[in-house]
């Protein structure tokens, strides 16, 4: 909880250094610029216009109701990115629901990464510096993965070679991004661990992800025993499959059996299957009566 509150000061820290007429940073070669790359900002909502080449339009109200309600509970969980344009004025890049969602909160305030001139390299830097840092929760190291693949447009195997890590690794980081924000908050804060957040991923459902995760804290679960309970919720789901009956081609009347039967002088088995293939099984009980079978046989 202390590191949060640590990143939210340093978020008003840069943003009140943004707000400085004498400290205007406008390139990568500005002074302080090194401090605003790569960084979480804490900007004002009314400093960041929509971007009017923004191609979609239309956003569903009830998601948005839903987005703000979360927000107001967990606050913004990925921080949206913006340009800047002016002195202390923004132009959206990306996260346009976020902020939407964060004016029907109520916010003032919107978590922001700024892109200045000239800062794709230096930006990458500091991306890749910042996963390489020991106290990163899993949702951090995945949020600068996404930033790389949306704002350098790296692939997975590049980021494989810039940070050292296999390309399976960074897909299992960025998955946990597609957890409800509830699960994504509690990996941040330390009540489950990313192992937990592999397994509730294979969930679709985001009411049973949280009712899951609730679970999971409330009985103090392992990452084996999570793993078990997601697997059996997905057994309960798939559609059960009837057997069908077997069908044969043909039947064999019990007076026939019987004629077997008694020419052998034991109870034989006959088993017939749907094409009309089959097999009679004829047993003995000792080398004896083997040899008087197979006497029989012989005629």
């Amino acid at each position: 909880m202390a590191q949060a509150v640590k990143k939210q000061a340093l978020g008003r820290g840069l943003s009140a250094l943004l707000k400085d007429p004498e400290n205007d940073i406008k390139s990568v070669h500005d002074k302080n610029a090194d401090k605003v790359v790569g960084n979480i900002v804490e900007l004002e909502i009314n400093a960041i216009e929509i971007n009017p080449f923004q191609p979609r339009s239309n956003f569903n109200e009830e998601s948005l109701q839903e987005l703000a309600s979360s927000i107001r509970e967990l606050g913004v969980i990925q921080p949206i990115t913006v340009r800047k344009t002016d002195f202390n004025k923004y132009q959206l890049i990306s996260g346009e629901r976020r902020l939407r969602a964060s004016k029907l909160a109520g916010l003032e305030v919107i978590p922001s990464y700024i892109r200045i001139a000239n800062d794709n390299e230096s930006l990458t830097m500091a991306l890749v510096e910042n996963i390489q840092r020991h106290d990163l929760d899993p949702i951090e190291i995945a949020l600068s993965y996404q930033r790389l693949i949306d704002e350098i447009q790296l692939t997975q195997e590049q980021m494989s070679d810039r940070v050292g890590k296999k390309r399976s690794t960074i897909a299992n980081y960025l998955r946990l991004l597609k957890l409800d924000p509830i699960i994504q908050t509690g990996i941040r804060d330390g009540f489950i661990s990313m192992g937990h957040g592999r397994a509730i991923i294979n969930i679709e459902n985001q009411e049973i992800q949280t009712a899951i995760y609730q679970k999971i804290v409330s009985q103090n679960l392992s990452v084996r025993e999570t793993e078990s309970l997601v697997k059996n919720y997905q057994d309960s789901i798939k559609p059960k499959t009837v057997s069908k009956a077997k069908t044969v081609s043909f039947k064999v009347k019990e007076e026939e059996k019987k004629v077997i039967t008694d020419y052998f002088g034991a109870k034989v088995d006959v088993k017939i299957a749907g094409n009309g293939k089959g097999k009679i099984t004829i047993p003995f009980h000792s080398e004896e009566d083997f040899n008087r079978i197979i006497k029989l046989m012989k005629g």
